[in-house]
Protein backbone atom coordinates (compact mmCIF):
# COMPACT_ATOMS: atom_id res chain seq x y z
CA UNK A 1 0.00 0.00 0.00
CA UNK A 2 3.08 2.40 0.88
CA UNK A 3 4.36 1.85 -2.51
CA UNK A 4 1.29 2.60 -4.49
CA UNK A 5 0.93 5.78 -2.93
CA UNK A 6 4.67 6.45 -3.15
CA UNK A 7 4.37 5.72 -6.86
CA UNK A 8 1.33 8.00 -7.23
CA UNK A 9 2.66 10.85 -4.86
CA UNK A 10 5.89 10.77 -6.73
CA UNK A 11 4.48 10.93 -10.33
CA UNK A 12 2.33 13.61 -9.39
CA UNK A 13 5.47 15.58 -8.10
CA UNK A 14 7.06 15.02 -11.73
CA UNK A 15 4.14 16.50 -13.60
CA UNK A 16 4.37 19.46 -11.08
CA UNK A 17 8.21 20.14 -11.04
CA UNK A 18 7.77 20.20 -15.32
CA UNK A 19 5.18 22.19 -14.89
CA UNK A 20 7.22 24.65 -12.90
CA UNK A 21 9.71 24.25 -15.63
CA UNK A 22 7.74 25.43 -18.42
CA UNK A 23 6.64 28.12 -16.59
CA UNK A 24 10.01 29.39 -15.73
CA UNK A 25 10.58 28.83 -19.59
CA UNK A 26 7.72 31.04 -20.74
CA UNK A 27 8.39 33.81 -18.97
CA UNK A 28 12.27 33.89 -20.28
CA UNK A 29 10.63 33.66 -23.64
CA UNK A 30 8.38 36.56 -23.08
CA UNK A 31 11.21 38.86 -22.49
CA UNK A 32 13.35 37.97 -25.25
CA UNK A 33 10.46 37.97 -27.62
CA UNK A 34 10.14 41.62 -27.43
CA UNK A 35 13.17 41.76 -29.07
CA UNK A 36 12.96 39.64 -32.35
CA UNK A 37 11.81 40.33 -35.33
CA UNK A 38 11.09 36.76 -36.61
CA UNK A 39 9.05 35.03 -34.33
CA UNK A 40 9.25 31.63 -36.45
CA UNK A 41 12.70 31.84 -36.42
CA UNK A 42 13.27 32.63 -32.61
CA UNK A 43 10.40 29.84 -31.76
CA UNK A 44 12.99 26.96 -33.85
CA UNK A 45 15.91 28.23 -31.86
CA UNK A 46 14.26 27.84 -28.40
CA UNK A 47 13.19 24.27 -29.56
CA UNK A 48 16.52 23.35 -30.55
CA UNK A 49 18.24 24.57 -27.58
CA UNK A 50 15.30 23.49 -25.23
CA UNK A 51 13.98 20.55 -26.96
CA UNK A 52 10.93 21.55 -25.90
CA UNK A 53 7.62 22.40 -28.43
CA UNK A 54 7.04 25.81 -28.97
CA UNK A 55 3.67 27.15 -30.16
CA UNK A 56 2.81 30.74 -31.11
CA UNK A 57 -0.94 31.90 -31.43
CA UNK A 58 -2.39 35.48 -32.18
CA UNK A 59 -5.35 36.87 -30.59
CA UNK A 60 -7.63 35.09 -33.35
CA UNK A 61 -6.42 31.76 -32.43
CA UNK A 62 -4.17 30.89 -35.88
CA UNK A 63 -0.96 29.44 -35.08
CA UNK A 64 1.89 31.82 -36.20
CA UNK A 65 4.39 29.36 -35.31
CA UNK A 66 5.66 25.89 -34.42
CA UNK A 67 8.41 23.55 -33.64
CA UNK A 68 7.26 20.15 -34.71
CA UNK A 69 4.38 20.44 -36.71
CA UNK A 70 3.30 21.74 -40.31
CA UNK A 71 1.51 25.20 -39.02
CA UNK A 72 -0.41 25.71 -42.52
CA UNK A 73 -2.14 22.05 -41.64
CA UNK A 74 -3.18 23.21 -37.74
CA UNK A 75 -6.63 23.51 -36.75
CA UNK A 76 -7.66 27.11 -35.68
CA UNK A 77 -6.46 27.05 -31.83
CA UNK A 78 -8.83 29.59 -30.12
CA UNK A 79 -11.52 27.15 -28.61
CA UNK A 80 -8.47 24.91 -26.68
CA UNK A 81 -8.49 24.89 -23.43
CA UNK A 82 -5.29 26.13 -22.33
CA UNK A 83 -5.49 29.32 -24.63
CA UNK A 84 -9.09 29.92 -23.19
CA UNK A 85 -8.33 29.61 -19.90
CA UNK A 86 -4.80 31.78 -20.59
CA UNK A 87 -7.21 34.56 -21.01
CA UNK A 88 -8.84 34.20 -17.45
CA UNK A 89 -5.29 33.07 -15.04
CA UNK A 90 -1.55 33.98 -15.66
CA UNK A 91 -0.65 30.42 -16.83
CA UNK A 92 -2.96 27.13 -18.18
CA UNK A 93 -1.81 23.97 -17.47
CA UNK A 94 -3.45 20.96 -18.96
CA UNK A 95 -2.56 17.52 -20.09
CA UNK A 96 -3.89 16.68 -23.59
CA UNK A 97 -3.08 13.96 -26.79
CA UNK A 98 -2.28 15.30 -29.61
CA UNK A 99 -3.84 14.39 -32.71
CA UNK A 100 -1.10 16.19 -34.91
CA UNK A 101 1.75 14.02 -33.07
CA UNK A 102 -0.67 11.43 -32.13
CA UNK A 103 0.82 11.37 -28.01
CA UNK A 104 0.22 12.89 -24.77
CA UNK A 105 1.51 15.96 -23.90
CA UNK A 106 1.32 18.20 -20.87
CA UNK A 107 0.55 21.87 -22.45
CA UNK A 108 1.51 25.24 -20.15
CA UNK A 109 0.01 28.69 -22.19
CA UNK A 110 0.70 31.94 -21.40
CA UNK A 111 -1.10 35.44 -22.92
CA UNK A 112 1.38 38.10 -23.91
CA UNK A 113 1.45 41.49 -25.54
CA UNK A 114 3.97 41.58 -28.43
CA UNK A 115 4.46 44.88 -30.02
CA UNK A 116 0.74 45.91 -28.89
CA UNK A 117 -1.06 42.79 -30.03
CA UNK A 118 -1.81 39.72 -28.07
CA UNK A 119 -0.32 36.67 -28.46
CA UNK A 120 -0.29 32.86 -26.96
CA UNK A 121 2.94 31.35 -26.03
CA UNK A 122 2.30 27.35 -25.58
CA UNK A 123 4.95 24.89 -24.31
CA UNK A 124 4.47 21.50 -24.29
CA UNK A 125 6.57 17.94 -23.74
CA UNK A 126 5.86 14.83 -24.68
CA UNK A 127 4.36 12.95 -21.77
CA UNK A 128 6.11 9.78 -22.82
CA UNK A 129 9.86 11.41 -22.26
CA UNK A 130 8.86 12.52 -19.11
CA UNK A 131 7.12 9.55 -17.86
CA UNK A 132 10.42 7.44 -19.24
CA UNK A 133 12.47 9.69 -16.48
CA UNK A 134 10.21 9.36 -14.48
CA UNK A 135 10.12 5.16 -14.19
CA UNK A 136 13.83 5.76 -14.89
CA UNK A 137 13.19 7.90 -10.99
CA UNK A 138 11.19 5.16 -10.08
CA UNK A 139 13.41 2.20 -10.69
CA UNK A 140 16.23 3.90 -8.98
CA UNK A 141 14.55 4.65 -6.03
CA UNK A 142 12.88 0.69 -6.09
CA UNK A 143 16.54 -0.04 -6.55
CA UNK A 144 17.78 2.11 -3.69
CA UNK A 145 14.74 1.02 -1.53
CA UNK A 146 15.75 -2.77 -2.23
CA UNK A 147 19.02 -2.03 -1.47
CA UNK A 148 17.97 -0.39 1.88
CA UNK A 149 15.64 -3.06 2.90
CA UNK A 150 18.88 -5.68 1.97
CA UNK A 151 21.26 -4.03 4.41
CA UNK A 152 18.77 -3.19 7.26
CA UNK A 153 17.64 -6.90 6.78
CA UNK A 154 22.16 -8.11 7.15
CA UNK A 155 22.23 -5.54 10.03
CA UNK A 156 19.40 -6.73 11.37
CA UNK A 157 20.82 -10.15 11.37
CA UNK A 158 23.91 -9.62 12.68
CA UNK A 159 22.07 -7.73 15.84
CA UNK A 160 19.95 -10.20 16.44
CA UNK A 161 23.01 -12.76 16.45
CA UNK A 162 24.75 -10.35 18.95
CA UNK A 163 21.29 -9.94 20.61
CA UNK A 164 20.77 -13.87 20.95
CA UNK A 165 24.58 -14.02 22.26
CA UNK A 166 24.24 -11.66 24.91
CA UNK A 167 21.29 -13.45 25.92
CA UNK A 168 22.44 -16.77 25.70
CA UNK A 169 25.97 -16.23 27.79
CA UNK A 170 23.03 -14.38 30.95
CA UNK A 171 20.83 -17.73 30.36
CA UNK A 172 23.36 -19.94 30.93
CA UNK A 173 24.72 -17.87 33.50
CA UNK A 174 21.63 -18.04 35.22
CA UNK A 175 21.42 -21.99 35.06
CA UNK A 176 24.69 -21.92 36.82
CA UNK A 177 23.57 -20.70 39.07
CA UNK A 178 20.38 -22.35 39.56
CA UNK A 179 22.50 -25.06 39.96
CA UNK A 180 24.46 -23.31 42.81
CA UNK A 181 27.90 -22.58 40.58
CA UNK A 182 28.29 -19.34 41.95
CA UNK A 183 32.45 -19.18 40.32
CA UNK A 184 30.36 -18.92 37.04
CA UNK A 185 31.37 -16.30 34.74
CA UNK A 186 29.50 -14.29 32.38
CA UNK A 187 30.83 -12.43 28.86
CA UNK A 188 28.84 -9.88 27.79
CA UNK A 189 30.81 -8.70 24.54
CA UNK A 190 27.79 -6.14 22.62
CA UNK A 191 25.64 -4.29 23.93
CA UNK A 192 25.83 -1.94 27.40
CA UNK A 193 22.10 -2.82 28.53
CA UNK A 194 23.11 -6.38 28.88
CA UNK A 195 26.17 -5.73 30.75
CA UNK A 196 24.27 -3.87 33.41
CA UNK A 197 22.06 -6.41 33.35
CA UNK A 198 24.69 -9.01 33.71
CA UNK A 199 26.60 -6.48 36.36
CA UNK A 200 23.03 -6.26 38.57
CA UNK A 201 23.10 -10.78 38.20
CA UNK A 202 26.80 -10.90 39.72
CA UNK A 203 25.80 -8.81 42.63
CA UNK A 204 22.92 -10.44 43.39
CA UNK A 205 25.53 -14.17 43.04
CA UNK A 206 27.25 -11.71 45.60
CA UNK A 207 24.29 -11.94 47.92
CA UNK A 208 23.63 -15.61 47.52
CA UNK A 209 26.86 -16.68 48.01
CA UNK A 210 27.22 -14.82 51.51
CA UNK A 211 23.88 -16.59 52.49
CA UNK A 212 25.08 -19.51 51.02
CA UNK A 213 28.02 -18.89 53.60
CA UNK A 214 26.03 -18.09 56.11
CA UNK A 215 23.55 -20.82 55.84
CA UNK A 216 26.39 -23.22 55.71
CA UNK A 217 27.45 -22.05 59.13
CA UNK A 218 24.09 -22.24 60.30
CA UNK A 219 23.56 -25.97 59.15
CA UNK A 220 27.42 -26.47 60.96
CA UNK A 221 26.24 -24.81 63.96
CA UNK A 222 23.05 -27.00 63.80
CA UNK A 223 25.20 -30.10 63.81
CA UNK A 224 27.79 -28.56 66.50
CA UNK A 225 25.17 -28.12 68.63
CA UNK A 226 23.34 -31.75 67.42
CA UNK A 227 26.79 -32.91 68.27
CA UNK A 228 26.86 -31.65 71.70
CA UNK A 229 24.10 -32.68 72.45
CA UNK A 230 25.39 -35.96 71.83
CA UNK A 231 28.06 -35.46 73.61
CA UNK A 232 26.46 -34.67 76.53
CA UNK A 233 23.78 -37.32 76.57
CA UNK A 234 26.85 -40.03 76.11
CA UNK A 235 28.99 -38.42 78.94
CA UNK A 236 26.52 -38.20 81.26
CA UNK A 237 24.92 -41.84 80.37
CA UNK A 238 28.70 -42.90 81.08
CA UNK A 239 29.47 -40.73 83.72
CA UNK A 240 26.11 -41.74 85.56
CA UNK A 241 26.10 -45.61 84.44
CA UNK A 242 28.41 -46.96 87.21
CA UNK A 243 27.05 -45.32 90.59
CA UNK A 244 23.59 -45.82 89.30
CA UNK A 245 24.56 -49.49 88.85
CA UNK A 246 26.20 -49.37 92.14
CA UNK A 247 22.61 -48.07 93.88
CA UNK A 248 20.42 -50.27 91.94
CA UNK A 249 22.35 -53.64 92.68
CA UNK A 250 22.97 -52.63 96.15
CA UNK A 251 19.43 -51.39 96.67
CA UNK A 252 18.64 -55.16 95.08
CA UNK A 253 20.64 -56.91 97.58
CA UNK A 254 19.04 -55.08 100.04
CA UNK A 255 15.44 -55.72 98.89
CA UNK A 256 16.28 -59.38 98.34
CA UNK A 257 17.94 -60.23 101.49
CA UNK A 258 15.80 -59.37 104.49
CA UNK A 259 18.20 -61.21 106.80
CA UNK A 260 21.38 -59.11 105.83
CA UNK A 261 23.40 -58.39 108.79
CA UNK A 262 22.97 -54.90 109.99
CA UNK A 263 26.65 -54.29 109.44
CA UNK A 264 26.28 -55.60 105.78
CA UNK A 265 23.06 -53.17 105.09
CA UNK A 266 24.94 -50.48 106.87
CA UNK A 267 28.24 -50.94 104.06
CA UNK A 268 25.36 -51.46 101.63
CA UNK A 269 23.43 -47.80 102.50
CA UNK A 270 26.87 -46.12 102.89
CA UNK A 271 27.60 -47.51 99.48
CA UNK A 272 24.82 -45.82 98.34
CA UNK A 273 24.90 -42.69 99.84
CA UNK A 274 27.89 -41.78 98.18
CA UNK A 275 27.04 -43.12 94.80
CA UNK A 276 24.30 -40.54 95.22
CA UNK A 277 26.81 -37.67 96.24
CA UNK A 278 28.88 -38.64 93.19
CA UNK A 279 25.64 -38.22 90.71
CA UNK A 280 24.99 -34.94 92.50
CA UNK A 281 28.53 -34.18 91.90
CA UNK A 282 28.55 -35.19 88.32
CA UNK A 283 25.17 -32.78 87.83
CA UNK A 284 26.74 -29.83 89.93
CA UNK A 285 29.94 -30.27 87.73
CA UNK A 286 28.14 -30.02 84.64
CA UNK A 287 25.96 -27.28 85.68
CA UNK A 288 28.87 -25.20 86.85
CA UNK A 289 30.50 -25.67 82.95
CA UNK A 290 27.37 -24.49 81.60
CA UNK A 291 27.18 -21.47 83.72
CA UNK A 292 30.59 -20.83 83.02
CA UNK A 293 30.39 -20.89 79.26
CA UNK A 294 27.62 -18.69 79.53
CA UNK A 295 28.76 -16.32 81.43
CA UNK A 296 25.71 -16.73 83.99
CA UNK A 297 28.13 -17.33 86.73
CA UNK A 298 28.81 -14.29 89.12
CA UNK A 299 32.95 -13.99 90.60
CA UNK A 300 33.03 -13.30 93.95
CA UNK A 301 36.44 -11.45 94.70
CA UNK A 302 38.57 -12.20 97.68
CA UNK A 303 42.25 -11.55 98.53
CA UNK A 304 44.12 -13.98 99.67
CA UNK A 305 47.42 -16.36 99.14
CA UNK A 306 47.73 -18.53 96.07
CA UNK A 307 50.32 -20.58 97.74
CA UNK A 308 47.84 -21.21 101.34
CA UNK A 309 45.78 -22.19 98.16
CA UNK A 310 47.66 -24.57 96.37
CA UNK A 311 49.16 -26.31 99.49
CA UNK A 312 45.26 -26.86 100.25
CA UNK A 313 44.66 -28.50 97.14
CA UNK A 314 47.88 -30.66 97.24
CA UNK A 315 47.11 -31.89 100.84
CA UNK A 316 43.62 -33.25 99.64
CA UNK A 317 44.45 -34.59 96.39
CA UNK A 318 47.48 -36.14 98.06
CA UNK A 319 44.70 -38.65 100.25
CA UNK A 320 42.80 -39.19 97.25
CA UNK A 321 45.17 -40.21 95.33
CA UNK A 322 47.59 -41.62 98.22
CA UNK A 323 50.39 -43.71 96.33
CA UNK A 324 51.15 -40.68 94.30
CA UNK A 325 53.64 -37.89 94.91
CA UNK A 326 52.85 -34.31 94.27
CA UNK A 327 55.64 -32.26 94.40
CA UNK A 328 54.85 -28.27 95.35
CA UNK A 329 57.06 -25.32 94.95
CA UNK A 330 55.04 -21.86 95.48
CA UNK A 331 55.91 -18.74 97.09
CA UNK A 332 53.71 -16.31 98.70
CA UNK A 333 51.62 -14.57 95.73
CA UNK A 334 48.78 -12.25 97.00
CA UNK A 335 45.67 -12.58 94.31
CA UNK A 336 42.48 -10.94 94.64
CA UNK A 337 39.99 -13.43 92.30
CA UNK A 338 36.90 -15.98 93.56
CA UNK A 339 38.98 -18.28 95.44
CA UNK A 340 36.24 -21.42 94.57
CA UNK A 341 37.30 -21.17 90.85
CA UNK A 342 40.56 -20.85 91.38
CA UNK A 343 40.68 -24.16 93.70
CA UNK A 344 38.58 -25.91 90.89
CA UNK A 345 41.30 -24.70 88.19
CA UNK A 346 43.60 -26.10 90.44
CA UNK A 347 41.85 -29.32 91.22
CA UNK A 348 41.28 -29.76 87.85
CA UNK A 349 44.36 -29.22 86.52
CA UNK A 350 46.41 -31.67 88.91
CA UNK A 351 43.72 -34.57 88.99
CA UNK A 352 44.04 -34.42 85.16
CA UNK A 353 47.93 -34.30 85.44
CA UNK A 354 47.60 -37.42 87.86
CA UNK A 355 45.09 -39.52 85.49
CA UNK A 356 47.22 -38.66 82.47
CA UNK A 357 50.97 -39.55 84.22
CA UNK A 358 52.30 -42.21 86.06
CA UNK A 359 54.94 -40.79 87.75
CA UNK A 360 55.43 -37.17 90.02
CA UNK A 361 53.62 -34.35 89.49
CA UNK A 362 54.22 -31.09 89.70
CA UNK A 363 52.86 -27.64 90.97
CA UNK A 364 55.13 -24.22 90.43
CA UNK A 365 53.99 -21.09 91.62
CA UNK A 366 56.89 -18.39 90.67
CA UNK A 367 57.35 -15.37 88.69
CA UNK A 368 53.36 -14.85 88.35
CA UNK A 369 53.31 -18.11 86.63
CA UNK A 370 51.25 -20.89 88.14
CA UNK A 371 52.45 -24.46 86.10
CA UNK A 372 51.01 -28.28 86.80
CA UNK A 373 53.91 -30.13 85.05
CA UNK A 374 53.45 -34.34 84.26
CA UNK A 375 56.17 -36.43 82.98
CA UNK A 376 52.57 -38.60 81.49
CA UNK A 377 51.81 -39.87 77.92
CA UNK A 378 51.84 -36.35 76.64
CA UNK A 379 49.56 -35.08 74.36
CA UNK A 380 49.69 -35.03 69.89
CA UNK A 381 50.29 -31.90 68.37
CA UNK A 382 46.97 -32.10 66.53
CA UNK A 383 45.06 -32.57 70.09
CA UNK A 384 46.38 -29.51 71.62
CA UNK A 385 43.93 -27.29 70.26
CA UNK A 386 40.93 -29.67 71.14
CA UNK A 387 41.91 -30.27 74.70
CA UNK A 388 40.06 -27.62 76.28
CA UNK A 389 36.78 -28.22 74.32
CA UNK A 390 34.10 -29.50 76.36
CA UNK A 391 32.98 -33.20 76.45
CA UNK A 392 36.83 -33.76 74.25
CA UNK A 393 39.33 -36.75 76.11
CA UNK A 394 42.20 -37.18 74.13
CA UNK A 395 41.84 -41.28 75.36
CA UNK A 396 38.50 -41.23 75.74
CA UNK A 397 39.05 -45.34 77.20
CA UNK A 398 41.51 -44.26 79.48
CA UNK A 399 39.43 -42.54 81.90
CA UNK A 400 36.54 -44.15 84.35
CA UNK A 401 34.64 -41.14 85.11
CA UNK A 402 35.03 -38.11 83.43
CA UNK A 403 33.14 -36.63 81.10
CA UNK A 404 35.24 -34.56 79.41
CA UNK A 405 34.27 -31.08 80.86
CA UNK A 406 37.68 -30.38 83.49
CA UNK A 407 39.84 -28.20 80.72
CA UNK A 408 37.14 -26.40 79.73
CA UNK A 409 35.95 -25.08 82.93
CA UNK A 410 39.50 -24.43 83.72
CA UNK A 411 39.74 -22.68 80.49
CA UNK A 412 36.60 -20.47 80.98
CA UNK A 413 37.03 -20.07 85.20
CA UNK A 414 40.38 -18.43 83.88
CA UNK A 415 38.53 -16.07 81.40
CA UNK A 416 36.35 -14.66 83.91
CA UNK A 417 39.74 -13.49 85.53
CA UNK A 418 41.36 -12.48 82.72
CA UNK A 419 43.11 -15.02 82.31
CA UNK A 420 44.47 -17.54 79.78
CA UNK A 421 45.12 -21.07 79.64
CA UNK A 422 48.23 -22.59 78.08
CA UNK A 423 49.25 -26.02 76.50
CA UNK A 424 52.66 -27.04 76.15
CA UNK A 425 53.17 -30.95 75.27
CA UNK A 426 55.61 -33.35 73.91
CA UNK A 427 54.01 -36.56 72.72
CA UNK A 428 55.51 -39.55 74.70
CA UNK A 429 57.21 -37.24 77.39
CA UNK A 430 54.54 -35.20 79.34
CA UNK A 431 52.45 -31.95 79.05
CA UNK A 432 52.85 -28.46 81.11
CA UNK A 433 49.49 -26.45 81.69
CA UNK A 434 50.23 -23.00 82.67
CA UNK A 435 48.57 -19.63 83.33
CA UNK A 436 49.43 -16.10 84.17
CA UNK A 437 48.20 -14.82 87.44
CA UNK A 438 49.43 -10.99 86.88
CA UNK A 439 45.78 -9.64 86.01
CA UNK A 440 44.71 -10.97 89.74
CA UNK A 441 47.46 -9.75 91.26
CA UNK A 442 46.91 -7.77 94.66
CA UNK A 443 48.60 -4.37 94.01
Amino acid sequence: MFSVIMYFSLKESTLEHNKQHLKHALMLIELNMLYQDNLEAYASEIHKKTDLRVTMIDGDGVVIAETQADKRTMENHSNRYEIMQANQEDFSCIVRYSKTLQTDFLYVAKKCLYREKPIYLRLSMSLEKTLQDFYSLWAKLVFAFLLVMFLAYYFSRVMSKKIVYDIKQITNFLDEITNKNYTAAIKIRHFYEFLEISLMLKNLVKKLMNREKQKRKYTAKLRLMNKQREDILSAVSHELKNPVASIMGYAQTLEEDLNISLAIRSKFLSKISSNGEKIIQILNRLALSVKLENNDLKIRETDFDLKSLCEEVVANLSLKYKDRDIILRAESTLVRADKTMMELVLINLLDNALKYSETDVELVLEDGLVRVIDKGIGIKPVDIPKVVEKFYRVNKNSWDNSMGIGLAMVSNSLKVHNCELHVSSVYGRGSTFSFDIKEILKQ
